[in-house]
């Protein structure tokens, strides 16, 4: 391998998520102990250790924004983005669906603001071992962060740059309260594939089906139990609301093709959806009236059904079909 191409890939392998054997997903393999990474650090120790947190007023100087200090590589950012560019591949379950969706797009003007940049840190790192996992990065304010670092949920603060433990599940977890359902022995060495962040509230979903519910005031956490025994039982995704009473409900969507519903003053199951296809996510409309789950259809198409809450029915008012790639942006 060439000196440009050993950098290439020390570009690509420390800020682009490489590709996961399907089976390391499913049996839901140990966080962090991938073999590769280990590689990479040991291989790239040297650069990477010069590598220093960036600033909007150093981006605003030329300062790359991921900290990829360029001036010292053979290769030229430009000539490194074209050669991803072209050889690059997304990933698709549909082949040929991207090329289909660029057909059917609209052009769109390029030019505006999105975002602006404001710092980026090295020193919290985010453990993301699939990349079909989501919400393991979760924002609560402009300052407030939280993330997912091997089996350790953090904190990070923007203000003061500083990262405190939240919860860690390497070792044993057990409820401090009683609550009926809760999963008194707890869980061992959970591995959390996705989380959310409400007010107070921190709710962790495991590859077994687990859920987590913490307090993020007061110490132990509140609630454990597991949501399906089946085989495929990943959780997806987790979205915290109000019901329009006002009490407290999260919904959790499960690979096991289903949407459970928990009222978090009581810590009970209110509600169980079961589709005919895993559920990706579903997110609760702002008023209360609409859960919107999404998932694969397996041989078809992807579908999203409508739910009417408030009558705790499933009643589909919308379904919608097509071979797009698009239920795993959201």
């Amino acid at each position: 391998m060439s000196n440009q191409e050993e950098e290439v890939e020390y570009a690509n392998g420390d800020y682009e998520m490489g590709e996961v054997d399907e089976d390391m997903y499913f049996a839901g393999r140990m966080m962090g102990d991938s073999e590769s990474d280990e590689e990479d650090e040991d291989e790239y120790e040297n650069l990477d250790n010069k590598i220093t947190d960036t600033s909007a007023a150093e981006a605003r100087r030329g300062k790359d924004i991921q900290g990829i200090p360029w001036e010292r590589l053979s290769i030229s950012r430009e000539k490194y983005r074209q050669t991803r560019l072209e050889q690059y591949k997304n990933y698709e379950n549909i082949p040929q669906s991207g090329e289909a969706s660029v057909k059917e797009c609209k052009p769109t003007s390029k030019g505006g603001a999105y975002y602006e940049f404001r710092q980026n840190t090295r020193s919290v790192k985010s453990t993301i071992l699939h990349f079909q996992l989501r919400n393991l990065v979760w924002s609560t304010s402009k300052h407030d962060v939280y993330l997912m670092s091997q089996y350790v949920i953090m904190h990070w603060s923007s203000l003061t740059s500083k990262k405190t433990e939240v919860l860690n599940v390497s070792g044993h977890v057990a409820p401090r309260e009683k609550h009926p359902g809760s999963l008194l022995e707890g869980f061992t060495q959970t591995q959390v594939s996705t989380l959310a962040v409400r007010d107070n509230l921190l709710i962790a979903g495991g590859f077994q089906g687990e859920l987590i519910c913490k307090d993020i005031n007061r110490p132990g956490v509140s609630f454990c139990t597991r949501t399906t025994y089946e085989d495929n039982a990943i959780t997806n995704a987790i979205d915290i609301y109000n019901s329009p009473s006002g009490a407290v409900h999260f919904t959790a969507s499960n690979n096991d093709c289903g949407v459970r519903d928990f009222d978090m003053e009581r810590f009970q199951l209110v509600k169980h959806f079961s589709y005919p296809w895993p559920v990706n996510v579903s997110l609760v409309s702002h008023n209360n009236l609409f859960s919107l789950p999404m998932g694969i259809a397996i041989g078809i198409n992807f579908l999203c059904n409508l739910v009417e809450y408030l009558l705790l029915m499933s009643r589909v008012l919308l379904k919608i079909g097509g071979e797009k790639e698009v239920q795993k942006c959201i």
